[in-house]
């Protein structure tokens, strides 16, 4: 039986260590860390092993990373996300560039004039 505690505790180290990577690598270089998120699909669940473990998993390699971690299961993906206060400096630099991607996005379609047909 101890063995098999073992590999059970390898996985789900190896788990957690893959999660963090992801989790990592979704982070923003400008934001310090905050704003941290994580969507897993049906299919990236089902790769993984029983939700209960994945969303354990995703709560731990969230603490490695300085979250505060939480996760919601909406239509069969596992959202994880970073849910700590975030700094107002952080949080201005994160409004302006959502604010120039929507203005980037919305640019072409200002410049067009309505047809009159």
């Amino acid at each position: 039986m101890p063995a098999k505690d073992e590999l059970a505790k390898r996985r789900y180290d190896n788990l957690v260590d893959r999660l963090e990577s992801l989790m990592e690598a979704e982070l923003k270089p400008g934001y310090q860390g905050y704003y941290g998120q994580l969507i897993l699909g049906s299919s990236d669940l089902e790769e993984m092993g029983e939700l209960k473990d994945v969303r354990r998993a995703a709560r731990e390699a969230g603490r490695r990373l300085d979250w505060q971690p939480k996760t919601q299961l909406v239509d069969g993906r596992l959202f994880v996300y970073d849910d700590r206060k975030v700094p107002e400096e952080i949080s201005r630099v994160a409004m302006r560039n959502a604010a120039e991607a929507v203005d980037a996005l919305m640019r072409p379609h200002m410049n067009q004039r309505p047809s009159n047909s």
